[in-house]
Order: C-alpha cells, then structure tokens, then sequence
C-alpha cells in the first residue's frame, strides 16, 4: 500500500487518521463547552473575540497551523533540535523571572501586548523530546547510575524553576514521566517506594508518627512471613514488637504526667523496636530484618519532615485544599468552594444533562474559573454522565493511541517521545477531572484542548503532532522496506 505523498515525502496514507480523528473531536468539543461556559445572550457572535471563545477559535487556527507545518517537516528535525529547544525553554522559564508578570498567584507569564504566554506549557514538549534524545543515545543504560541522575536532571530541571515560579500544579506534571522510565526498564521498585512515600505523605496527617511505625512493624512482619516462609514464628515475634512499641507508646503519652510528649514516645519505640528485632535478625542471621529497619526509620524520618513542609513551605490554600480533601477540615464557602460547586454542577447533570447552553450552575458564575481548570463541570451539567463518559473515553483513546505509535516505532527516539506524551496527557486528564470531582486537590492545571488558554492549547497540539509525525515517518520507512 503506498499513501499519496506531499513534496518533503511524507505519504499521507501513513498518518495516523484515528489518532487525528480523536484530536478534532476534543478540540471541537472542547471549543462548544468553552462557549457554554462563558455564553450570554447579549454577546453570543462566534467569532467575537472580545469573548473566550472567540480568542480560543484564533489560537485553534495556529496550532491547526502549526500542526500541518509539523507534519510537513522531516521528522530527524525532532532529533536534532531537541537538545538546542530544550534549553531555549530552560532560558525561556528563567527569563519569566525578569520579564514575567504575577497572574493569579503564579508568576509564570510572559505578557506581549494582549498576549500572555506561560512557558512552563511548552517546556513540557521540549522536556520530552530531550529525554527521548538522551534515552535512545546507543550507549545509554537505565540501570547504571551516570545515566540515571542525567534522566532525573533533564526531568526534574525544569520542575524546579516552575515550582520557584508558584505553580506547583505545572510542576507536578514532570512526575508523570517517571512512568516512561518505568517503560524503559526502571526497576520497579522506585515506584513502589514513591507509592508508598505518597501513602506516608497522606497518612501523617490522619495518624501519629508512633502509629505510623507501629502499622510499618506490622506491615514487615506480614512481608517477612510471607517472603521467607516458617511465617508464624516470624510474624509472631515481630507483632510482639509492635504490640511492644504501641504499649510504650500508650504508657508515655497517655499515663506517665508530665510526658505527653509524641516525640519521646516515638523516640523510646524506635529505640525498643531497633533493639529487639536486631537481636531477632542475629540470632535467626535474617538479612531482610535489616532492611525492614532501615525501611522503618526512613519512614519516620520522612514523616516527620510532613509537618515541616506542611507548616512552613506550602501556602496557606494548598493546606486548606488538602485538609478539604482529606475531610479534616470542611469549609464550603472559603477553600472548598470550588470543589463544592463544582461536585453541585456535575451532579444536577444527572443521567443525560441539562443540555446545551442549559445549565445555571456555570452560565451564572457559581463555579468559579469555569472556562478554564474547571471546564469540566461545563461538560457534566450540559451532557451529563453520558457525556462526561464520553469525553472521558475520548481522552482515554487518545492517550491509548499515542502508546500505540510509541510501540510502532523502530527505534527507542520515537518511542520514548511517544510514551512521554501520553505520560503528559495522563496526568492532565487524571488531575483535572479528578479535582472538579473532588478526589484530588485543586492545583491548576488545564484539561487538554477544553481549557481555555492559548498556552496551553498550543502546547498540547504540538506535543500531539510531533507524535503523529514521528509515527507517520517511522510506519513509511517500515513499509518501504
């Protein structure tokens, strides 16, 4: 099968149609519920671009744009600029810090007339391609160390300069890459201590650190039966030391006057722990008891840093959200607000919605940044749960897709990229729905192609048809060959 072909080569035959497809249908869907979100029956001119939609139509023409310029282009180009754009973007983050402007608590803008752009957006792309540039160099080993550290720098650079900028949101993205590594070989493990430093990071604030450790010893004890067999005994003897470290814990804390303190009742169970199971470990020579311990005490230590960050880095919304989210605290008319109004406008949704240009909860200002972190609440009152299933399955295809063209490729460039944008759109889909519904905190990040904003958008199209392009030349040399 050969495809009809433009003048650089490229046959549009090999171009990924669906992947196309489900690109149009969002950025179409996204562009009707930026409109009903912001309508009004005095100005409702589609191209009025005094109006969000009508500025969203302008930046839908460039990165349409853009797109066809990309697809134009020999695909090595990717290859050989992404080192030089990568750190154009790192300068271009650097210069907000001179020539930025604060909007909405993140100084993150670069304002140029009427245009505001956020480099943060597109440094998600250039983040990509120089990972895949470094990743698929012939001598690159994931598991040696040199390697490594190079990775975690090229991902974790721009993160930091984003966080310096207040938009912890953005930042956060650059975590989703981790699942490319693990893609290309990481050892598992590091995900399962980064789960369960997340678990850790939740569970300080609903237990004390001693009932941290005393659930951690309980824990090992399970693993070390379970791993090792003769795991009664085992397990036996560690959740005595448990049973022992909460007892110490209870005796300190709650009877002795005059020492209610947590810290020496921590302090006196990890003493009492330590000593206990390493008399076990020698006397039974178990290697694992010994990692257990090291596991305990770093789990410790990182809780106890909790407190710190809590207390003296994040700002005073980003407790107050996540105290919401974890039901500590409630408050529906200051910090919640969002989050309760927005779970008000998907629920009057119901079934099949309310229809187009029907809903009151967003077209008369209950839900605040409507057109943009919480468009979705526009989606669910509208079209209700059929509709929020549909979007949803949409975005799901599309991220399917791009891990698709990421195994089609011959060579680890095009698959790593590939896999990095899916990895993007996963996080953005994931944490914006996921707060409009309140199961994860407000941090402000844009729901691809439905979000109102041109940064972002043209961010998004980019990172999608750099994609599509690399697959498009990568399915053309195979069929020729």
């Amino acid at each position: 099968m050969t495809g009809s072909k433009t003048d650089n080569g490229l046959g549009t035959g090999y171009l990924d149609w669906w992947a196309l497809a489900i690109y149009f249908a969002l950025v179409i869907i996204g562009w009707v519920n930026i409109y009903a979100a912001v309508y009004t029956e005095t100005q409702s001119a589609i191209f009025d671009l005094g109006q969000r939609y009508g500025m969203q139509l302008i930046w839908i023409g460039i990165s349409l744009a853009v797109g066809v310029v990309i697809l134009l282009l020999d695909d090595k180009y990717w290859h050989i600029l992404a080192y030089p754009m990568y750190g154009l973007a790192i300068l271009l983050l650097l210069a907000v810090f001179v020539l930025g402007r604060e909007i909405k608590g993140a100084y993150a803008w670069i304002v140029i007339g009427p245009v505001a752009l956020q480099p943060a957006e597109f440094v998600k792309f250039t983040t990509s391609l120089a990972l895949a540039r470094y990743m698929s160099r012939y001598s690159f080993n994931i598991h040696r160390f040199s390697d490594l550290w190079r990775v975690f720098a090229i991902i974790f650079l721009p993160a930091a300069i984003i966080v310096l900028q207040n938009d912890t949101g953005s930042a956060l993205v650059y975590g989703a890459l981790l699942l490319v590594l693990y893609r290309e070989g990481l050892n598992p493990w590091i995900f399962v201590a980064l789960i369960m430093a997340a678990t850790l990071f939740i569970a300080a604030f609903l237990f004390t650190p001693a009932t941290i450790l005393v659930l951690l010893v309980l824990g090992c004890a399970v693993a070390e039966g379970l791993v090792n067999g003769n795991w009664r005994s085992k397990a036996i003897y560690l959740s005595s030391v448990a049973l022992c470290t909460l007892l110490i814990y209870f005796i300190s804390a709650f009877l002795l006057p005059g020492n209610p303190s947590v810290f020496w009742s921590l302090l006196t169970s990890v003493i009492l722990t330590l000593v206990l199971v390493i008399i076990y470990a020698y006397r039974y020579r178990l290697r694992n008891v010994y990692f257990y311990i090291a596991l305990c005490l770093a789990s410790v230590a990182f809780v106890s840093t909790v407190d710190y960050v809590f207390d003296n880095v994040m700002q005073i919304h980003q407790q107050k959200r996540i105290l919401d989210l974890l039901g500590l605290e409630s408050d529906t008319q200051n910090w919640g607000y969002n989050v309760n109004q927005s779970k008000i406008a998907i629920g009057s949704g119901g079934l099949f919605g309310k229809g187009f240009l029907e809903s009151t909860q967003t077209r008369f200002d209950f839900v605040p940044e409507q057109s943009t972190d919480f468009i979705f609440c526009t989606v669910g009152e509208e079209w209700g749960f059929v509709g929020t299933t549909f979007v949803t399955a949409l975005f799901c295809l599309l991220i399917l897709r791009l891990m698709k063209m990421g195994e089609r490729q011959r060579e680890p460039f095009g698959r790593i990229y590939c896999y990095c944008a899916a990895a993007i759109f996963f996080a953005h889909v994931v944490v914006n729905i996921g707060m409009t519904i309140g199961i994860m905190p407000v941090i402000g990040i844009p729901l691809p192609f439905f979000s109102y904003g041109g940064s972002s958008f043209l961010a998004f199209s980019i990172l999608f048809f750099v994609a599509v392009r690399l697959d498009a030349g990568k399915r053309e040399l195979m069929r020729a060959g």
